[in-house]
């Protein structure tokens, strides 16, 4: 009984970092735009959508799958990628700085450029929720 506590409270803890994250990104985001409102659905929108930046990796989807609670795997390198949404991977989301890493990497690569507060917002959003729209 114990053990099944303390694993939800870690489980808990890890979504709650998730949500600093997304706080920090909405915090970002409202600056720029007062009264901006993260929107999974504008988020998934995002992690579908074909940019055509890059010939080998032309949409999150293509290293990361549809569904955010699946495994994934990098279309050049063929290395396994850890689910993203922090409900069935918890470390996923629980650090702002490397979760800045990898958007900054990744939106370079795919969309062409860094992705804006308010993208990673939605993005974010999209990820704690975990299922598709």
């Amino acid at each position: 009984m114990k053990l099944a506590v303390v694993l939800l409270t870690g489980l808990w803890a890890c979504t709650a970092n998730a949500g600093g994250v997304l706080a920090h990104y909405s915090s970002e985001a409202a600056r720029t735009s007062p009264g901006f409102t993260p929107s999974a659905s504008r988020g998934q929108t995002l992690f579908q959508r074909t940019w055509a930046t890059s010939a080998g990796l032309p949409r999150c989807t293509i290293c990361h799958g549809n569904d955010p609670r699946n495994p994934g795997r990098h279309a050049i390198t063929g290395k396994t990628i850890q689910p993203m949404q922090p409900a069935v991977e918890p470390t996923r989301l629980s650090d702002l700085v490397k979760t800045e890493k990898w958007f900054r990497r990744n939106c370079r690569e795919v969309v062409g450029r860094e992705c804006s507060a308010s993208e990673k917002a939605d993005v974010v959003t999209f990820l704690l929720q975990g299922t598709q729209s």
